[in-house]
């Protein structure tokens, strides 16, 4: 199944449909969804390697309009869209902690957040409710959005064969890697904030 499941997702990547997509789930992941966009930067790149450049844009992009949107969320929504996000990823017991952690930490926290597994959403809908600094929000997005995006896209095309070779060949590991720093990330909301 996890075969079919890879042979589906480096077809998806060939399609014209593929940017579309990309650009959809680097949006809602940055506000809302779950799944990070690496889902399909990752084949997508793999599958046509001289498109990284392209691809990580647009991942970059359309990821920190999505960022705003959480913001906005945060700041005008909070009660009614922001809250109900924040419980679902687990976080709405830790407002508290996230001001502790804001105080303390500032730009460079959703630095780290923007480039680590950690669910960015969280941080977005947090920033706009206790209103962030926006153009400091702006700079660390694109920062560490772009950081994220650019450097997978560039490693996979500097070494595109052999890595597909290898996630190929352990596609079993690779799929428990993925989930093992995707849940790591919800983990983090809990216990390091």
């Amino acid at each position: 199944m996890l075969r079919k499941l890879y042979n589906w997702t480096m077809s998806l990547a060939q399609t014209k449909q593929a940017p579309v997509a990309l650009g959809a789930v680097s949006f809602t992941e940055s506000s809302f969804f779950p799944i990070p966009p690496d889902i399909l930067l990752i084949p997508m790149v793999v599958a046509k390697p001289k498109s990284w450049l392209y691809y990580a844009t647009l991942c970059t992009i359309m990821s920190v309009a999505g960022a705003f949107l959480g913001y906005y969320i945060g700041a005008l929504l909070f009660q009614t869209v922001g809250q109900p996000i924040l419980d679902f990823y687990g976080a709405e017991h830790s407002f508290e902690r996230f001001k502790q952690w804001y105080d303390k930490w500032g730009g460079w926290g959703i630095l780290l957040a923007a480039v680590t597994p950690f669910p960015y959403k969280v941080l977005t809908i947090f920033s706009g409710s206790v209103g962030f600094d926006l153009i400091s929000f702006t700079i660390v997005s694109i920062i560490g959005r772009g950081l994220r995006f650019f450097t997978v896209s560039a490693l996979l095309y500097k070494f595109g064969p052999p890595i597909r070779e290898f996630i190929e060949k352990r596609l079993g590991l690779m799929f428990f890697l993925f989930c093992f720093l995707l849940i790591g990330g919800f983990i983090a909301i809990k216990y390091i904030i």
